[in-house]
């Protein structure tokens, strides 16, 4: 149900702050790599200016033409907009800082509209995707799309969790020359590239900083919430592999991805990692961008289930990943909260009890006080999580394969679950669930898919 109290803040912020402006960018190419500088206005009353960096590594060309460098950066400003314009969402925005025509307003409007969807649900606010809005630009003549001739290279934007150990290691594998791509490094990603037998001068970094002024605004009380992450990594990932001359960007979003995490809604605390968005992206950097920058997920064809089973066969990586965002900035698992039960469940029928604990420092199936998430993981209760967690089907699937490996006596979970009408259910299902069919759904070139196919078998 909308709280009514919630609903009527959105609207005070509304008119308190009746419009938003992207003013400009400044992007300089200096000794040290490339800086952007973003600088947007809330009502008059706010400026933020937050910022991108790129440093210098021996395989970039920063020498590239202005307009491109233009195009790229302008598109990165128009996804970082999303974070700060949330703060009061102004009906009436305007782009000074490039041109947009009506189609592409459109189209951004979505991406705000559907990647805000858990932001809307979670702070009570009713909203449509014609209303909530009005998007438009002073210069309606879009930039030209450039060309750019470089297939053989991939972008793996890499975050240090199972899943881009997996893409990683799949296209080293079958030979593919890979740059390993990290927003914001954290130990973990760098730890998984090392791992996989990539030195370190061959990570592209970027780094981004947030204008400390909406952190303010956040302790003030204004509208605070999720916002499609992924989204952002995408345009960046385009800016960053211009730049590496790699005409691939290989990402590691599944196809569990795609469900929503309120059923019955369009609700999708993953939707940037989805395959709606993989394809509405696609479109528009092949009209708006560049028809040369391959987007697409590698491991959009498979299941979280079958990805762990695949990442099972990578033991070297088992003590270095991470996945939990409790934990990020201290570069371990909290085993608190569902990022942690979700691997911990999802690694199950493949990895013993005993190396699990020794990845997570405890066995999370013994803690009593996970019962609540485990609920949700499972389908016991209305919403799951809003983390990146994977399907209600995977879950169980999970677990009834563990039980099935299992000796008794069960830790706590497990046992409670035994007895649950869902372990009924999902326990004559094991066969048929992890074959090797894959989600046709997907954008993967054709000698990838044969390797993943492979690998599954």
């Amino acid at each position: 149900m909308i709280s009514a109290a919630k609903n009527n803040k959105y609207f005070f912020f509304r008119k308190e702050f009746s419009y938003f402006i992207f003013k400009k960018f400044d992007l300089d190419v200096a000794k040290g790599g490339l800086k952007v500088i973003y600088d947007f206005d809330l009502a008059g009353r706010y400026r933020f200016r937050p910022t991108l960096f790129i440093p210098k590594k021996t395989f970039l060309d920063f020498d590239v033409e202005e307009q491109v460098l233009n195009n790229l950066a302008f598109h990165i400003g128009m996804i970082e907009m999303i974070s700060y314009w949330k703060a009061a969402c102004p009906p009436e925005v305007v782009v000074e800082a490039g041109p947009l025509n009506s189609v592409q307003a459109k189209w951004w409007k979505g991406i705000y509209f559907h990647g805000l969807g858990e932001f809307f649900y979670r702070n009570g606010i009713r909203a449509g995707v014609d209303d909530f809005m009005n998007l438009k630009a002073n210069d309606q003549r879009p930039f030209d799309t450039f060309a750019f001739n470089s297939p053989g290279k991939y972008l793996v934007p890499v975050g240090g969790g199972k899943d881009s150990v997996v893409t990683l290691e799949m296209l080293l594998r079958s030979g593919e020359k890979v740059i390993p791509f990290v927003l914001n490094p954290r130990k973990a990603a760098v730890d998984t590239i090392i791992n996989a037998g990539l030195p370190e001068e061959s990570m592209l970094l970027v780094k981004r900083t947030l204008d400390p002024a909406l952190l303010e605004l956040n302790d003030k009380g204004f509208l605070n919430g999720h916002t499609p992450f992924s989204a952002l990594l995408a345009f960046v990932s385009l800016l960053a592999a211009r730049l590496a001359g790699a005409g691939n960007i290989a990402l590691s979003n599944e196809s569990s991805a795609n469900e929503a995490t309120v059923p019955g809604t369009d609700v999708n605390h993953q939707y940037s990692k989805s395959f709606a968005f993989e394809k509405d992206f696609r479109d528009y950097v092949s009209g708006y961008i560049s028809p040369d920058l391959n987007y697409f997920s590698l491991l959009r064809p498979l299941s979280e289930l079958q990805i762990a089973r695949i990442f099972s066969k990578y033991p070297a990586h088992f003590k270095d990943f991470r996945s939990c965002n409790v934990g990020s900035k201290t570069n371990s698992w909290c085993g608190k909260c569902p990022k942690c039960l979700f691997t911990w469940i999802i690694l199950s029928p493949f990895v013993s009890q005993e190396q699990l604990t020794g990845i997570f420092g405890k066995n999370l199936f013994s803690d009593g006080d996970l019962g609540g998430i485990f609920r949700e993981l499972t389908g016991m209760s209305e919403v799951k999580p809003f983390e990146c967690v994977g399907t209600v089907d995977e879950v169980n699937t999970a677990l009834v394969m563990t039980i099935a490996r299992l000796e008794k006596p069960l830790p706590l979970l497990l046992e409670q679950y035994r007895t649950s009408q869902l372990y009924e259910r999902y326990r004559d299902r094991i066969p048929s669930e992890m074959p090797g069919t894959i989600d046709t759904g997907n954008f993967v070139p054709d000698h990838l898919l044969e390797r993943i196919k492979k690998a599954l078998k």
